[in-house]
Protein backbone atom coordinates (compact mmCIF):
# COMPACT_ATOMS: atom_id res chain seq x y z
CA UNK A 1 0.00 0.00 0.00
CA UNK A 2 1.96 3.29 -1.19
CA UNK A 3 1.91 6.09 1.09
CA UNK A 4 -0.61 9.46 0.77
CA UNK A 5 0.99 12.92 0.07
CA UNK A 6 -1.51 15.26 2.07
CA UNK A 7 -2.91 16.13 -1.29
CA UNK A 8 -3.84 12.75 -2.19
CA UNK A 9 -5.71 12.18 1.49
CA UNK A 10 -7.66 15.23 0.65
CA UNK A 11 -8.81 14.22 -2.82
CA UNK A 12 -9.87 10.84 -1.45
CA UNK A 13 -11.40 12.84 1.62
CA UNK A 14 -13.53 14.85 -0.72
CA UNK A 15 -14.77 11.68 -2.52
CA UNK A 16 -15.86 9.62 0.78
CA UNK A 17 -17.99 12.81 1.83
CA UNK A 18 -20.52 11.78 -0.95
CA UNK A 19 -18.64 13.82 -3.96
CA UNK A 20 -18.68 10.66 -6.26
CA UNK A 21 -16.67 11.39 -9.30
CA UNK A 22 -18.59 10.71 -12.66
CA UNK A 23 -17.41 9.12 -15.90
CA UNK A 24 -17.30 12.56 -17.48
CA UNK A 25 -15.37 14.11 -14.82
CA UNK A 26 -12.34 12.06 -16.69
CA UNK A 27 -12.77 14.44 -19.63
CA UNK A 28 -13.00 17.26 -17.30
CA UNK A 29 -9.85 16.68 -15.51
CA UNK A 30 -7.57 16.00 -19.29
CA UNK A 31 -8.96 19.64 -19.89
CA UNK A 32 -7.79 21.28 -16.59
CA UNK A 33 -4.27 19.39 -16.93
CA UNK A 34 -3.44 20.12 -20.01
CA UNK A 35 -5.26 23.93 -20.20
CA UNK A 36 -2.66 24.32 -16.75
CA UNK A 37 0.05 22.69 -18.55
CA UNK A 38 -0.32 24.50 -22.22
CA UNK A 39 -0.72 27.49 -20.28
CA UNK A 40 2.66 26.92 -18.35
CA UNK A 41 4.21 26.27 -22.13
CA UNK A 42 2.86 29.73 -23.69
CA UNK A 43 3.76 31.58 -20.98
CA UNK A 44 7.56 30.62 -21.33
CA UNK A 45 7.39 30.87 -25.01
CA UNK A 46 5.70 34.48 -25.06
CA UNK A 47 8.65 35.75 -22.82
CA UNK A 48 11.95 33.66 -24.61
CA UNK A 49 10.14 36.34 -27.47
CA UNK A 50 9.46 39.31 -25.53
CA UNK A 51 11.71 39.35 -22.66
CA UNK A 52 14.56 36.57 -22.48
CA UNK A 53 16.28 38.55 -25.37
CA UNK A 54 16.48 41.35 -23.40
CA UNK A 55 17.19 40.05 -19.54
CA UNK A 56 19.44 37.57 -20.41
CA UNK A 57 21.00 38.17 -23.96
CA UNK A 58 21.35 41.72 -23.84
CA UNK A 59 24.67 41.90 -25.07
CA UNK A 60 23.86 40.53 -28.35
CA UNK A 61 21.43 41.69 -31.10
CA UNK A 62 18.09 40.69 -31.03
CA UNK A 63 18.10 38.10 -33.50
CA UNK A 64 21.07 35.90 -31.63
CA UNK A 65 19.35 37.17 -28.53
CA UNK A 66 16.17 35.39 -29.76
CA UNK A 67 17.73 32.73 -30.94
CA UNK A 68 19.41 31.88 -27.88
CA UNK A 69 16.62 31.68 -26.14
CA UNK A 70 14.59 29.45 -28.68
CA UNK A 71 17.78 26.96 -27.79
CA UNK A 72 17.04 27.40 -24.40
CA UNK A 73 13.12 26.60 -25.27
CA UNK A 74 13.85 22.76 -26.73
CA UNK A 75 15.96 22.21 -23.52
CA UNK A 76 12.47 21.03 -21.92
CA UNK A 77 11.29 18.75 -25.35
CA UNK A 78 14.82 16.88 -24.66
CA UNK A 79 14.58 16.76 -21.06
CA UNK A 80 10.85 15.37 -21.14
CA UNK A 81 11.91 11.80 -22.40
CA UNK A 82 14.19 11.83 -18.92
CA UNK A 83 11.53 13.04 -16.98
CA UNK A 84 8.90 10.13 -17.96
CA UNK A 85 11.73 7.46 -16.90
CA UNK A 86 12.58 9.20 -13.46
CA UNK A 87 8.86 9.79 -12.22
CA UNK A 88 7.56 5.89 -13.93
CA UNK A 89 10.08 4.35 -11.25
CA UNK A 90 8.34 6.99 -8.80
CA UNK A 91 5.06 5.90 -9.94
CA UNK A 92 5.94 1.95 -10.02
CA UNK A 93 7.56 2.98 -6.09
CA UNK A 94 4.68 5.20 -4.47
CA UNK A 95 1.60 5.23 -6.78
CA UNK A 96 0.27 7.25 -9.55
CA UNK A 97 -0.98 10.41 -7.09
CA UNK A 98 2.50 10.45 -5.72
CA UNK A 99 4.37 10.67 -9.11
CA UNK A 100 1.74 13.69 -10.44
CA UNK A 101 1.50 15.67 -7.23
CA UNK A 102 5.86 15.53 -7.57
CA UNK A 103 5.66 16.40 -10.66
CA UNK A 104 3.41 19.24 -11.15
CA UNK A 105 4.76 20.95 -8.30
CA UNK A 106 8.27 20.51 -9.79
CA UNK A 107 6.73 21.99 -13.17
CA UNK A 108 5.14 24.93 -10.52
CA UNK A 109 8.20 25.19 -8.67
CA UNK A 110 10.34 25.53 -11.80
CA UNK A 111 8.36 28.33 -13.22
CA UNK A 112 7.87 30.56 -10.49
CA UNK A 113 11.80 30.53 -9.60
CA UNK A 114 11.86 31.96 -13.35
CA UNK A 115 9.46 34.53 -12.07
CA UNK A 116 12.37 35.45 -9.04
CA UNK A 117 15.49 35.00 -11.76
CA UNK A 118 17.84 38.22 -11.92
CA UNK A 119 18.87 39.02 -15.63
CA UNK A 120 22.56 39.46 -16.75
CA UNK A 121 22.68 42.88 -15.58
CA UNK A 122 23.40 41.38 -11.80
CA UNK A 123 24.90 38.24 -12.35
CA UNK A 124 26.49 38.16 -16.24
CA UNK A 125 25.65 34.62 -17.90
CA UNK A 126 24.66 33.19 -14.78
CA UNK A 127 21.09 34.32 -15.59
CA UNK A 128 21.17 32.01 -19.12
CA UNK A 129 22.71 29.21 -16.44
CA UNK A 130 19.43 29.63 -14.56
CA UNK A 131 17.45 29.59 -16.84
CA UNK A 132 18.77 26.97 -18.91
CA UNK A 133 18.57 24.91 -15.33
CA UNK A 134 14.29 25.93 -14.81
CA UNK A 135 13.88 25.03 -18.68
CA UNK A 136 15.24 21.27 -17.70
CA UNK A 137 13.00 21.28 -14.64
CA UNK A 138 10.23 22.11 -16.37
CA UNK A 139 10.73 19.60 -19.28
CA UNK A 140 11.60 16.75 -16.71
CA UNK A 141 7.87 17.67 -14.79
CA UNK A 142 6.03 17.80 -17.99
CA UNK A 143 7.66 13.99 -18.80
CA UNK A 144 6.13 12.95 -14.84
CA UNK A 145 2.95 15.32 -15.17
CA UNK A 146 1.41 12.35 -17.89
CA UNK A 147 -1.68 10.90 -15.99
CA UNK A 148 -2.81 8.09 -18.18
CA UNK A 149 -6.08 9.96 -18.31
CA UNK A 150 -6.11 10.36 -22.14
CA UNK A 151 -5.72 6.70 -22.68
CA UNK A 152 -8.31 6.58 -20.36
CA UNK A 153 -10.61 8.36 -22.49
CA UNK A 154 -9.38 6.61 -25.57
CA UNK A 155 -9.83 3.19 -23.88
CA UNK A 156 -13.64 3.81 -22.73
CA UNK A 157 -14.83 5.91 -26.01
CA UNK A 158 -18.29 4.58 -27.02
CA UNK A 159 -18.19 2.01 -30.05
CA UNK A 160 -17.89 5.65 -33.13
CA UNK A 161 -16.62 7.83 -30.46
CA UNK A 162 -13.21 7.63 -30.51
CA UNK A 163 -12.65 10.59 -32.56
CA UNK A 164 -14.47 12.96 -30.27
CA UNK A 165 -12.83 11.97 -26.91
CA UNK A 166 -9.63 12.04 -28.73
CA UNK A 167 -10.14 16.00 -28.76
CA UNK A 168 -10.81 16.45 -25.56
CA UNK A 169 -7.70 17.01 -24.39
CA UNK A 170 -5.79 18.82 -27.13
CA UNK A 171 -8.60 21.45 -26.40
CA UNK A 172 -5.94 22.56 -23.37
CA UNK A 173 -4.11 23.80 -25.68
CA UNK A 174 -5.94 26.46 -27.67
CA UNK A 175 -7.21 27.56 -23.92
CA UNK A 176 -3.99 28.02 -22.81
CA UNK A 177 -2.72 30.09 -25.46
CA UNK A 178 -5.80 31.94 -25.06
CA UNK A 179 -4.86 33.08 -21.37
CA UNK A 180 -1.47 33.66 -21.74
CA UNK A 181 -1.61 35.92 -24.89
CA UNK A 182 -4.37 38.12 -22.89
CA UNK A 183 -2.61 38.40 -19.72
CA UNK A 184 0.44 39.19 -21.80
CA UNK A 185 -1.57 41.46 -23.85
CA UNK A 186 -3.20 43.08 -20.84
CA UNK A 187 0.21 43.87 -19.03
CA UNK A 188 1.80 45.07 -22.14
CA UNK A 189 -1.07 47.56 -22.82
CA UNK A 190 -0.99 48.77 -19.06
CA UNK A 191 2.60 49.30 -18.19
CA UNK A 192 5.20 50.83 -19.51
CA UNK A 193 7.96 49.22 -21.08
CA UNK A 194 10.55 49.57 -18.52
CA UNK A 195 8.16 48.22 -15.76
CA UNK A 196 6.72 45.40 -18.23
CA UNK A 197 11.16 44.36 -18.12
CA UNK A 198 11.40 45.02 -15.14
CA UNK A 199 8.82 43.19 -13.24
CA UNK A 200 5.57 42.75 -15.26
CA UNK A 201 6.81 40.00 -17.06
CA UNK A 202 6.79 38.08 -13.84
CA UNK A 203 3.47 37.86 -12.76
CA UNK A 204 2.29 35.07 -15.55
CA UNK A 205 4.90 33.05 -13.87
CA UNK A 206 3.38 33.38 -10.29
CA UNK A 207 0.05 32.63 -12.33
CA UNK A 208 0.98 29.88 -14.04
CA UNK A 209 2.15 28.30 -10.33
CA UNK A 210 -1.43 28.84 -9.12
CA UNK A 211 -3.25 27.32 -11.89
CA UNK A 212 -0.68 24.24 -11.28
CA UNK A 213 -1.76 23.77 -8.07
CA UNK A 214 -5.95 23.98 -9.12
CA UNK A 215 -4.96 21.14 -11.65
CA UNK A 216 -3.14 19.13 -9.22
CA UNK A 217 -5.91 18.69 -6.87
CA UNK A 218 -8.46 18.37 -10.15
CA UNK A 219 -6.25 15.46 -11.54
CA UNK A 220 -5.90 14.03 -8.04
CA UNK A 221 -9.49 13.71 -7.12
CA UNK A 222 -9.37 11.45 -10.25
CA UNK A 223 -6.86 9.46 -10.46
CA UNK A 224 -6.51 8.35 -6.73
CA UNK A 225 -9.67 7.18 -6.01
CA UNK A 226 -10.94 3.30 -5.80
CA UNK A 227 -13.49 3.54 -8.31
CA UNK A 228 -10.33 5.20 -10.93
CA UNK A 229 -7.89 3.25 -9.65
CA UNK A 230 -10.20 0.10 -11.04
CA UNK A 231 -10.33 1.18 -14.45
CA UNK A 232 -6.96 1.96 -14.72
CA UNK A 233 -6.54 -1.77 -13.70
CA UNK A 234 -9.29 -2.83 -16.04
CA UNK A 235 -7.16 -1.02 -18.91
CA UNK A 236 -3.48 -2.29 -17.90
CA UNK A 237 -2.98 1.32 -17.44
CA UNK A 238 -0.13 0.54 -15.10
CA UNK A 239 3.76 1.89 -15.45
CA UNK A 240 5.74 -0.95 -17.23
CA UNK A 241 9.70 -0.84 -17.25
CA UNK A 242 11.24 1.74 -19.54
CA UNK A 243 13.78 -0.97 -21.09
CA UNK A 244 11.05 -3.70 -21.19
CA UNK A 245 8.38 -0.83 -23.29
CA UNK A 246 11.32 0.20 -25.48
CA UNK A 247 12.38 -3.13 -26.28
CA UNK A 248 9.11 -4.44 -27.20
CA UNK A 249 6.61 -1.94 -28.23
CA UNK A 250 9.56 0.09 -30.25
CA UNK A 251 7.87 0.23 -33.51
CA UNK A 252 4.55 1.52 -32.14
CA UNK A 253 6.48 4.36 -30.51
CA UNK A 254 9.03 5.41 -33.51
CA UNK A 255 5.45 4.92 -35.67
CA UNK A 256 3.71 6.74 -33.07
CA UNK A 257 6.31 9.88 -32.45
CA UNK A 258 6.68 10.90 -36.13
CA UNK A 259 2.97 10.63 -37.40
CA UNK A 260 1.63 13.21 -35.90
CA UNK A 261 4.50 15.53 -36.70
CA UNK A 262 2.57 17.91 -39.41
CA UNK A 263 0.43 18.82 -36.76
CA UNK A 264 3.23 19.00 -34.35
CA UNK A 265 5.59 21.53 -36.63
CA UNK A 266 2.41 23.56 -37.73
CA UNK A 267 1.78 24.00 -33.98
CA UNK A 268 5.18 26.18 -33.45
CA UNK A 269 4.79 27.63 -36.87
CA UNK A 270 1.51 29.65 -35.84
CA UNK A 271 1.92 29.75 -32.32
CA UNK A 272 5.57 30.33 -31.34
CA UNK A 273 7.42 31.75 -34.32
CA UNK A 274 4.99 34.19 -36.02
CA UNK A 275 5.79 36.43 -32.74
CA UNK A 276 9.10 35.99 -33.09
CA UNK A 277 8.95 37.26 -36.45
CA UNK A 278 6.49 39.83 -36.19
CA UNK A 279 8.53 41.30 -33.40
CA UNK A 280 12.26 41.14 -35.10
CA UNK A 281 11.30 41.67 -39.28
CA UNK A 282 8.23 44.18 -38.86
CA UNK A 283 7.08 47.01 -37.12
CA UNK A 284 4.08 45.85 -35.34
CA UNK A 285 3.75 45.46 -31.76
CA UNK A 286 3.60 42.91 -30.18
CA UNK A 287 0.43 43.78 -28.40
CA UNK A 288 -1.70 43.82 -31.63
CA UNK A 289 -0.72 40.39 -32.68
CA UNK A 290 -1.11 38.86 -29.58
CA UNK A 291 -4.44 39.78 -29.72
CA UNK A 292 -4.75 38.24 -33.46
CA UNK A 293 -3.13 34.95 -31.73
CA UNK A 294 -5.74 34.77 -28.61
CA UNK A 295 -8.28 35.57 -31.51
CA UNK A 296 -7.13 32.62 -33.74
CA UNK A 297 -6.75 30.68 -30.62
CA UNK A 298 -10.83 30.81 -30.12
CA UNK A 299 -11.13 29.57 -33.61
CA UNK A 300 -8.66 26.61 -33.37
CA UNK A 301 -11.09 25.49 -30.63
CA UNK A 302 -14.14 25.38 -32.82
CA UNK A 303 -12.21 23.24 -35.04
CA UNK A 304 -10.79 21.24 -32.68
CA UNK A 305 -14.24 20.13 -31.73
CA UNK A 306 -15.26 19.79 -35.36
CA UNK A 307 -12.37 17.10 -35.92
CA UNK A 308 -14.09 14.80 -33.78
CA UNK A 309 -17.31 15.01 -35.76
CA UNK A 310 -15.09 14.51 -38.80
CA UNK A 311 -13.31 11.88 -37.10
CA UNK A 312 -15.81 9.64 -36.31
CA UNK A 313 -17.23 9.78 -39.52
CA UNK A 314 -14.64 9.31 -41.83
CA UNK A 315 -11.83 7.76 -40.27
CA UNK A 316 -9.04 9.25 -38.02
CA UNK A 317 -6.41 7.73 -40.39
CA UNK A 318 -8.18 9.34 -43.45
CA UNK A 319 -8.50 12.84 -41.13
CA UNK A 320 -5.04 12.69 -40.11
CA UNK A 321 -3.83 12.01 -43.66
CA UNK A 322 -5.79 14.54 -45.36
CA UNK A 323 -5.08 17.42 -43.21
CA UNK A 324 -1.07 16.02 -43.83
CA UNK A 325 -1.86 17.09 -47.50
CA UNK A 326 -3.62 20.13 -46.16
CA UNK A 327 -0.49 21.13 -44.60
CA UNK A 328 1.84 20.54 -47.44
CA UNK A 329 -0.15 22.68 -49.34
CA UNK A 330 -0.59 25.30 -46.82
CA UNK A 331 3.23 25.32 -46.27
CA UNK A 332 3.31 26.58 -49.77
CA UNK A 333 1.71 30.45 -49.45
CA UNK A 334 1.84 30.66 -45.46
CA UNK A 335 4.83 32.66 -45.62
CA UNK A 336 3.72 35.29 -48.14
CA UNK A 337 1.02 35.80 -45.70
CA UNK A 338 2.90 36.61 -42.92
CA UNK A 339 4.89 38.74 -44.67
CA UNK A 340 2.04 40.77 -46.18
CA UNK A 341 1.39 42.98 -43.02
CA UNK A 342 -1.52 42.65 -40.86
CA UNK A 343 -4.38 41.79 -43.05
CA UNK A 344 -2.33 38.90 -43.89
CA UNK A 345 -1.36 37.55 -40.63
CA UNK A 346 -4.90 37.36 -39.71
CA UNK A 347 -5.64 35.01 -42.81
CA UNK A 348 -1.94 33.08 -41.75
CA UNK A 349 -3.33 32.75 -38.04
CA UNK A 350 -6.36 31.89 -38.32
CA UNK A 351 -6.26 29.61 -41.32
CA UNK A 352 -3.62 28.06 -39.62
CA UNK A 353 -5.43 27.36 -36.61
CA UNK A 354 -8.26 26.02 -38.22
CA UNK A 355 -5.66 23.50 -40.18
CA UNK A 356 -3.97 22.77 -36.33
CA UNK A 357 -7.29 22.11 -34.51
CA UNK A 358 -8.14 19.61 -37.51
CA UNK A 359 -4.98 17.77 -37.00
CA UNK A 360 -3.76 18.25 -33.93
CA UNK A 361 -7.61 17.23 -32.36
CA UNK A 362 -6.66 14.04 -33.26
CA UNK A 363 -3.02 13.70 -32.80
CA UNK A 364 -3.57 12.43 -29.05
CA UNK A 365 -3.46 8.72 -28.30
CA UNK A 366 -3.68 7.89 -31.36
CA UNK A 367 -1.69 4.92 -31.24
CA UNK A 368 -3.66 3.50 -27.34
CA UNK A 369 -5.10 1.12 -28.35
CA UNK A 370 -2.52 -0.60 -30.58
CA UNK A 371 0.31 -0.94 -27.46
CA UNK A 372 -0.08 -4.43 -25.57
CA UNK A 373 -1.91 -3.74 -22.61
CA UNK A 374 0.19 -3.95 -19.86
CA UNK A 375 2.45 -1.42 -21.69
CA UNK A 376 -0.04 1.01 -22.92
CA UNK A 377 0.40 3.90 -20.27
CA UNK A 378 3.96 3.94 -20.39
CA UNK A 379 4.86 3.33 -24.21
CA UNK A 380 1.83 6.50 -24.92
CA UNK A 381 3.96 8.44 -22.42
CA UNK A 382 7.04 7.91 -24.20
CA UNK A 383 5.17 8.50 -27.82
CA UNK A 384 4.27 11.68 -26.56
CA UNK A 385 7.45 12.74 -25.21
CA UNK A 386 8.80 11.84 -28.41
CA UNK A 387 6.61 13.23 -31.04
CA UNK A 388 6.97 16.45 -29.09
CA UNK A 389 10.30 16.06 -29.35
CA UNK A 390 10.71 15.18 -33.21
CA UNK A 391 8.13 17.23 -33.91
CA UNK A 392 7.98 20.55 -32.11
CA UNK A 393 10.99 20.52 -29.87
CA UNK A 394 13.00 22.61 -32.28
CA UNK A 395 10.49 24.34 -34.79
CA UNK A 396 10.74 27.81 -33.55
CA UNK A 397 14.58 27.76 -33.15
CA UNK A 398 14.88 25.98 -36.68
CA UNK A 399 12.43 27.88 -38.53
CA UNK A 400 13.28 31.31 -37.50
CA UNK A 401 17.30 30.44 -37.95
CA UNK A 402 16.41 29.81 -41.79
CA UNK A 403 14.05 32.30 -42.10
CA UNK A 404 16.79 35.04 -41.23
CA UNK A 405 19.20 34.03 -43.51
CA UNK A 406 16.58 32.43 -46.40
CA UNK A 407 13.36 34.06 -46.06
CA UNK A 408 9.99 33.12 -45.13
CA UNK A 409 9.49 30.65 -47.59
CA UNK A 410 12.42 28.64 -45.90
CA UNK A 411 10.28 28.16 -42.54
CA UNK A 412 7.42 26.81 -45.44
CA UNK A 413 9.81 24.36 -46.57
CA UNK A 414 10.36 23.20 -42.91
CA UNK A 415 6.63 23.20 -42.47
CA UNK A 416 6.38 20.63 -45.52
CA UNK A 417 8.96 18.42 -44.10
CA UNK A 418 6.97 17.95 -41.33
CA UNK A 419 3.85 16.86 -43.65
CA UNK A 420 5.97 14.46 -45.74
CA UNK A 421 7.29 12.70 -42.26
CA UNK A 422 3.34 12.16 -41.36
CA UNK A 423 2.23 10.86 -45.09
CA UNK A 424 5.65 8.89 -45.05
CA UNK A 425 4.55 7.36 -41.49
CA UNK A 426 1.16 6.59 -42.73
CA UNK A 427 2.24 5.05 -46.08
CA UNK A 428 5.19 3.03 -44.81
CA UNK A 429 3.31 1.42 -41.94
CA UNK A 430 -0.30 0.14 -43.32
CA UNK A 431 -0.89 -1.62 -40.04
CA UNK A 432 -0.01 1.49 -38.56
CA UNK A 433 -2.56 3.54 -40.66
CA UNK A 434 -5.50 1.12 -40.45
CA UNK A 435 -5.64 0.89 -36.28
CA UNK A 436 -5.93 4.79 -36.38
CA UNK A 437 -9.63 4.87 -36.61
Amino acid sequence: MFMQTTAERDAVALHTKGHKVAPDEIAVGVIIGRTSEFFDFFVYAIASVLVFPKLVFPYVDPLTGTLYSFAIFALAFIARPFGTVIFTAVDRTYGRGAKLTAALFLLGGSTAAISFMPGYETIGVGAALLLCLFRIGQGLALGGSWDGLASLLAINAPEGRRGWYAMLPQLGAPLGLIVASLLFTFLLTTLPTEDFLSWGWRYPFFVAFAINVVALFARLRIVVTHEYDELFQQGELEPAPIAETVQSQWRTIAMGAFAPIASFALFHMVTVFPLSWVMLFTKETPISFLAIEAVAAAVGIGSIIISGYVADRVGRRTLLGACAAAIAVFSGFAPQLLSAGESGEIVFMIGGFILLGLSFGQSSGALSSRFTPNHRYTGSALTSDLAWLFGAGFAPLVALLLSSHYGLLASGAYLLSGAIFTLGALWVNRELANSIE
